[in-house]
């Protein structure tokens, strides 16, 4: 069983399978002790939706692979893969997608407020992502939303054409309308450094300051696409650069963005991550989180 077909396994029926029962479900969520460490009260959940847990007791979150390698106490992601298909045999592996229901996607988000960064909550989800608190404070915003009626939160970034991403252990979304983000601009320099999200952007400032990665240039504009599908929104921007230095995801679609900027015959294009191939992202790259060739 290979990575992808093992992150199609149900949390929740792995749990079972290994012993592990939830002491409350829902049709959306199910809460556990966390069964890696001693937890005496149930601060383990799963989203069912998403397929992903949270402990709230370590401000950790993850995948099924991540939870293994936690379970297992074992960075050997081979060994990781083959224990969990070993403890699941009875569990069926189908494709799924864990998107939002239709009603989900639709809901429109009301009394919105935007604010600094002060949750306890938040600044540790993006401690649990490795990133440093100074920066994310300086780059984020706190966001506070109601959804059908509930009241949430969740880590904003702003873009250009003032809508926000915006993150929370549970939630991936955005304030419409959804556009790049630009940061650092000078108005002089001559390169930019481009990032596929803003994790990325927030993985590379801390990298940076930690000493693990140089800059690749001196004070250069900062440009995240908040999706890979927003490339054309940038294009006019990247048109003023002599050179454009890429952190986009290591994938198919990472690469094809890179051979369009090459296209256009106006930049030095360098595919930065070309040197970090088995991390599939920027933020994996700071938590060293390697992938398998």
């Amino acid at each position: 069983m290979n990575i992808a077909q093992t992150k199609q396994i149900d949390i929740v029926d792995f749990l079972k399978a290994i012993g592990c029962f939830p002491t409350r479900e829902t049709a959306c969520a199910a809460w556990f002790r966390a069964p890696y460490r001693e937890d005496m009260t149930p601060s383990f959940k799963v989203n069912k939706n998403r397929n992903i847990w949270y402990d709230f007791g370590l401000a950790r979150s993850g995948d099924i692979i991540d939870l293994g390698i936690l379970i297992y106490r074992t960075n050997d992601i081979s060994r990781v893969l083959k224990l969990i298909e070993n403890a699941t045999p009875g569990v069926p592996v189908k494709a799924r997608t864990f998107l939002p229901s239709s009603e989900e996607r639709n809901e429109t988000l009301r009394n919105i407020q935007i604010g600094a960064l002060t949750s306890v909550a938040l600044k540790s989800y993006l401690a649990s992502r490795g990133i440093d608190m100074e920066i994310g404070i300086r780059e984020c915003r706190e966001i506070h939303y109601t959804c059908r009626g509930r009241a949430y939160f969740a880590i904003g970034f702003p873009n250009v054409a003032g809508g926000y991403e915006m993150r929370s252990p549970y939630y991936k979304g955005c304030i419409a309308p959804k556009d790049i983000s630009v940061t650092n601009t000078t108005k002089t320099t001559l390169a930019c450094c481009l990032f596929e999200g803003f994790m990325d952007f927030l993985s590379y400032l801390t990298l940076v300051k930690q000493g693990k990665l140089p800059p690749s240039c001196r004070q250069p504009d900062l440009i995240v696409l908040n999706s890979v599908n927003n490339l054309s929104k940038a294009l006019s921007r990247l048109k003023a650069y002599k050179k454009i230095y890429c952190f986009l995801d290591n994938d198919d679609a990472g690469r094809k963005a890179v051979d369009q900027l090459r296209e256009m015959n106006t930049a030095t294009v360098y595919n930065m991550m070309e040197a970090f191939s088995y991390y599939k992202d920027v933020n994996d790259l700071l938590r060293d989180k390697k992938r398998m060739p």
